[in-house]
């Protein structure tokens, strides 16, 4: 897939002020930190289409693009960040929950791990309640430029040990670093392909 274009449309908290044209939709989260806007902007090629920031946890809105003029990619708030007070987690955790129970237009959800780190608590308790509520999602471990190669493939493949010990068949897997566009294709040609299953689909 080529991005021809993309540009922002809404931010809210509030779910039913997202668009409603029906276009499918594509979202992606993470924990704090994790590099979700840095692989936005990677993936559309524009350099503050998502804005970045050294300071965790400051994307508190679901964030509408559209894209191609024909699917929305959907920023939703980072979570985890353990400096942020009980009300404002409770907050944001309505927040991403009513998104991704409520939302029919979203197709999948792209769930964003550090490569770097172990499997961590809140992760993997997300993707349980993903399972439970029969959400489709995908993994894409960040920051592979960080790594070694060998150091990369070690850590992501005791990550999908851990998760095999849960899930009897894995999601699909996609590594990617938004420093040098690892993943870029693979993660575009995936879209691409559920939109033209759609699309055949409906004809």
């Amino acid at each position: 897939m080529e991005i021809k274009s993309a540009k922002f449309i809404i931010s809210n908290t509030n779910v039913n002020k997202c668009p409603q044209d029906n276009l499918p939709e594509y979202a992606f989260i993470g924990r704090s930190n994790v590099g979700k806007s840095s692989l936005i902007n990677m993936l559309t090629r524009s350099k503050s289409l998502a804005k970045t920031s050294s300071t965790p946890g400051k994307t508190m809105l679901i964030n509408h693009f559209l894209i191609n003029e024909s699917w929305y990619l959907v920023d939703l708030p980072g979570y985890g960040y353990a400096q942020r007070g009980k009300d404002s987690r409770n907050q944001l955790k309505k927040i991403i929950e009513s998104y991704i129970l409520k939302r029919q237009q979203m197709v999948s959800l792209f769930l964003l791990i550090d490569c770097r780190h172990k499997p961590q608590k809140i992760d993997m308790e997300f993707m349980l309640w993903l399972g439970e509520n029969e959400i489709p999602f995908s993994i894409i471990f960040t920051k592979l430029d960080k790594l070694s190669s060998a150091a990369a493939k070690k850590s992501i493949d005791n990550y999908c040990c851990t998760l095999k010990e849960t899930w009897e068949e894995l999601p699909p897997l996609f590594k990617s670093s938004s420093e040098d566009g690892r993943g870029r294709n693979e993660i575009l040609n995936y879209i691409e392909g559920l939109n033209n299953l759609m699309q055949n689909s409906d004809q």
